[in-house]
């Protein structure tokens, strides 16, 4: 059963992420990689509200497999954003490479525990 809801999520979560970031990409004239940095800063905020729901025990372990492991681990990219990260450094566009970096880390952590403090104002 536990298999079938990752591959569920997944399911939802791959295509969800091409989609995303292809519909956000083509809405900017930008080196930066946008599309990939929305997917991976809305995954993290999902995922911090699936953890402060948990925490609170609002959520349970099905709801973790099925939105934490599947769709999140479809929906969010590390391979792709070092993959592009290194692109922009290799054709000059460090200070891009820098930004993403720097804007993804700071962003994604922040998304992060605003998903646990929104989760836990919710259900504490």
């Amino acid at each position: 059963m536990n298999w079938l809801l990752v591959v569920t999520g997944a399911m939802v979560g791959a295509p969800l992420r091409y989609l995303t970031d292809r519909a956000v990409q083509s809405r900017h004239d930008s080196l930066f990689p946008w599309g990939t940095f929305a997917v991976n800063v809305t995954g993290c905020l999902i995922l911090g509200l699936l953890t402060g729901a948990v925490a609170e025990g609002a959520a349970g372990s099905h709801l973790q497999l099925l939105l934490g492991t599947g769709l999140c681990g479809a929906l969010t990219t590390y391979s792709t954003f070092s993959y592009e990260t290194l692109r922009l450094s290799e054709t000059g566009a460090r200070v891009y490479a820098a930004a993403n970096v720097a804007a993804s880390v700071v962003t994604g952590l922040g998304a992060a525990f605003a998903g646990v403090a929104l989760a836990q104002a919710v259900w504490a």
